[in-house]
């Protein structure tokens, strides 16, 4: 039973880091959910400095997935201006991103750097993306348009 669970553990690691030509979807949402970054408040990393979950009550639909908030002010917050508040790269870990893959997030490992917010597959994940921030971004920058619908959304 033990080596089982280590192939379907494998398995299921695998489904959630897809290779890049796998994805398009511009936000990271739940399997069975419509649901931007796991339901947490996005606004709330930058006015709480911490991960809040929102709440069904306060949402909002955005590059065809649901923000939630946990407050009506998050919510106006982020209508105002959702390019300032939404999690980079739609939500997909940003390490993986920097990989050309794509890979769901731990709301609690983020970073906001530069007035951005980052998330990472895990707080390990989030430790090795950090020690190689600077270039990981130049490298997700250039991979997040290409391995998802995202240019759909942006005006030229």
């Amino acid at each position: 039973m033990h080596k089982f669970t280590k192939y379907l553990a494998i398995v299921i690691f695998s489904l959630f880091t897809l290779p890049a030509f796998a994805i398009d979807d511009a936000v990271s949402t739940g399997i069975f959910n419509n649901t931007a970054i796991d339901g947490y408040d996005t606004v709330a990393y930058f006015k709480q400095g911490k991960a809040v979950e929102g709440d069904k009550k306060f949402q909002f639909s955005w590059r065809d997935a649901n923000w939630r908030f946990s407050s009506q002010e998050n919510l106006q917050l982020f209508k105002q201006d959702p390019e300032k508040y939404a999690a980079q790269y739609g939500g997909y870990c940003a390490w993986a991103m920097a990989n050309g893959k794509t890979a769901g997030i731990d709301p609690y490992a983020w970073h906001i750097e530069d007035g951005k917010l980052y998330l990472n597959y895990n707080k390990k994940i989030k430790s090795d993306w950090l020690s190689t921030m600077a270039a990981d971004i130049d490298s997700a920058n250039k991979h997040y348009p290409e391995i998802t619908d995202v240019k759909k959304y942006i005006n030229n």
